[in-house]
């Protein structure tokens, strides 16, 4: 899923929880930071008009409606049936496939660029992702990666010991938890060449964005590694931070780009 939905990954697989998700997902999207590195993303493929493009991790599929007002024939792929079937109701006109990173439903040298949106944290063998990204790309193809550090979220509370006892307790859930401030040794490990990396800063005070903080501190209790005492505690903090206006979350964010040598 792309955006902020593999972080919202503790919610349920009800159908109620994912509107909810989609939701979440809709007023992320919409601050004018994420607007604006979704538009650097597309910069950075520096595809022709007419193009392929994969979108690995579309989830409800906004990306593959902008790359196509950009003009170019893009396709959205997430292993999530129920993204898949959200996105095909609202871009009716778009091409949307449910399949995951290490078996993407497209042929060799399909696309000329690819894309993943906050995709490889979820993703123990970034390697073989990697591998798969080439096999579908063109000779020259352009291949975008964007993600955020779990290990570095910033956010302010009462209790900054707890916190940070909360936001590493929580990496430690995700399969790859730094993968983002490794893709540029992925990229040249997998040979890909003009490799380039870029750091970028998310912050959210949205109140909509409280769920994830929330759902945060629940997976570290989950965890063991606070009581739930604890997680109520700084819970009731973040409520009463974002009920007054004051909720603060940033997030580092890396984008790498780079090329698949041309034959």
């Amino acid at each position: 899923m792309s955006t902020l939905s593999r972080m919202l990954a503790y919610m349920s697989k009800t159908k109620e929880s994912m509107e909810s998700l989609i939701r979440l997902l809709d007023v992320a999207d919409a601050l004018p930071g994420a607007v604006a590195l979704r538009a650097r993303s597309y910069d950075l493929l520096t595809l022709p008009d007419g193009a392929a493009v994969v979108d690995v991790g579309c989830g409800a599929g906004r990306a593959v409606d902008e790359l196509s007002e950009r003009g170019m024939r893009a396709i959205g792929v997430d292993v999530s049936e129920e993204m898949i079937a959200a996105a095909r109701h609202r871009w009716p006109q778009a091409d949307f496939r449910i399949g995951d990173a290490f078996d993407l439903p497209l042929e060799d040298g399909e696309v000329a660029g690819y894309r993943a949106d906050k995709v490889y944290h979820e993703l123990a063998d970034a390697a073989k992702a990697l591998e798969e990204a080439k096999r579908v790309l063109a000779p020259g193809g352009r291949i975008v990666l964007i993600g955020q550090d779990w290990d570095t979220f910033i956010i302010d509370s009462d209790d900054p010991a707890l916190t940070r006892t909360i936001v590493h307790a929580r990496a430690d859930l995700i399969p790859n938890p730094r993968a983002a401030r490794r893709y540029r040794n992925l990229l040249l490990d997998a040979g890909f060449q003009d490799v380039k990396a870029e750091a970028h800063m998310g912050v959210f005070t949205d109140a909509a964005m409280l769920p994830m903080l929330t759902g945060i501190a629940e997976g570290a209790r989950a965890a063991g590694a606070i009581t739930p005492e604890q997680e109520a505690a700084w819970a009731s903090d973040q409520r009463t931070r974002a009920q007054e206006g004051r909720m603060f979350l940033a997030l580092p964010i890396f984008v790498a780009s780079a090329s698949k040598p041309g034959e």
